[in-house]
């Protein structure tokens, strides 16, 4: 789990310099702070500047490293398939993917994401994928440091940058049956690859849990397309799609209602470029949060469902035991509830009962339970960092 005050500590001294630097250019500004304060990468000839605080990290499509936008980095290279990821990576920062560019594009564009908190750039030379938490303008000024722009240019004949963070053609349409098993689980930070997925064919999974987006996902996922959605459903995987959007506990949810429409129609854009048709369910992944904010999730999660429903998909929620799922279980009468939920109580125990939540509240094939979170798992020769679950889901 990430503390949005750990974030801020990329950045300060970029800050404490901002009255020295006053009246100059984002990229001006950012490179005349002080040799202390900021560094140069360059990378196929473009530089950026970036705070010194910032880790510089090399990665290949045969490196394992995990591209985790939930720290101040800048990674330079293609993200490997097969990345060794922490499960419970939680919460995206100001970071920046700078990688070659997959197609010659004609011209230079960016477009941003704000749902997603994500900004892109294509050039003819590379593509840049840069998050931001709290500071928009921190991964702003890196970008324009190396003369790219952060907005679509009125006029720009060629957008690539759009097309590229627009979802692709999906593939045929799963049905419902996709998000649907009884048995067990599990769930990565990043989509494994399809050879890691051939060979734990040897474990006593066949359910996965996949993110397919929100503005806290934080691993990269080279691997998760509409293709490989579909070779794996084919291959006998069920799954469970999963959004990572605005969290109760980073103090994020400032207009429930508003917000949670918003992340249910890109949850729904998104799960169809993936192949994921209407009636699949598509979880909400709202992390255990302190009191004080229940009024709040419950009212986000609420408009969650009703806007879920509307687009024609199922709704389920994932939260903690102690927070999320026993709010929802309380209030059941008050609120639009979800149809399914996905509880987290790593009690170790390979089922869906929890004494927290009353035994007639979806009991009809509409639970999930995440009971172990955090463990290595090996299978075929390959080792995944995972948190296992049990499905009972029969929507």
């Amino acid at each position: 789990m990430t503390n949005l005050g750990k974030r801020l500590t990329g950045f300060a001294v970029i800050a404490s310099a901002a009255v020295a630097t006053a009246g100059l250019s984002p990229a001006a500004a950012l490179a005349a702070t002080p040799s202390s304060a900021a560094k140069t990468v360059t990378y196929l000839g473009y530089k950026f500047t970036v705070p010194a605080t910032w880790s510089i990290v090399h990665v290949s499509a045969a490196s394992s490293t995990c591209v985790n936008f939930d720290r101040h980095a800048i990674y330079l290279g293609v993200p490997g398939q097969n990345q060794k990821c922490a499960s419970g990576l939680h919460g995206t920062t100001e970071a920046v993917l700078v990688q070659p560019a997959a197609k010659r594009a004609s011209g230079t564009s960016a477009a941003q994401d704000t749902v997603d908190r994500q900004i892109t750039v294509v050039t003819p030379k590379i593509e840049v994928t840069a998050t931001y938490g709290t500071n928009r303008a921190l991964v702003t000024r890196v970008l324009t440091s190396a003369s790219l722009p952060t907005t679509s240019r009125t006029g720009t004949r060629s957008n690539a940058a759009r097309s590229l963070m627009a979802p692709a053609a999906a593939a045929a349409a799963l049905s419902a049956s996709a998000t649907e098993y009884t048995g067990k689980g599990f769930d990565a930070c990043s989509a494994p690859s399809s050879a890691v997925m051939s060979a734990w064919k040897a474990s006593p999974y066949r359910a996965v849990g996949v993110y397919i987006g929100g503005a806290n996902r934080a691993c990269s996922q080279p691997n998760l397309t509409a293709a490989w959605v579909s070779a794996q459903s084919k291959a006998g995987w069920h799954f469970i799609p999963t959004y990572l959007g605005v969290q109760a506990e980073f103090g994020q949810i400032t207009s429930p209602a508003s917000q949670a429409v918003a992340a249910a129609k890109d949850a729904v854009t998104k799960a169809k470029a993936l192949g994921f048709g209407p009636g699949n369910l598509i979880y909400y992944d709202m992390e255990a949060f302190g009191s004080g904010q229940e009024t709040n999730v419950l009212n986000f999660l609420s408009a969650w469902t009703k806007q879920i429903h509307a687009e024609g998909y199922k709704s389920g929620v994932y939260s903690s035991s102690a927070s999320g799922i026993v709010d929802l279980s309380r209030n059941a009468s008050k609120y639009t509830m979800p149809d399914a939920i996905w509880d987290a109580l790593w009690n170790g125990a390979a089922n869906t009962a929890d004494p927290a939540i009353p035994a007639n509240h979806w009991d009809h094939k509409q639970r999930a339970h995440q009971y172990v979170g955090g463990a290595n798992a090996t299978y075929g020769g390959h080792t995944v960092n995972i948190d296992e679950d049990y499905l009972n889901i029969g929507v």
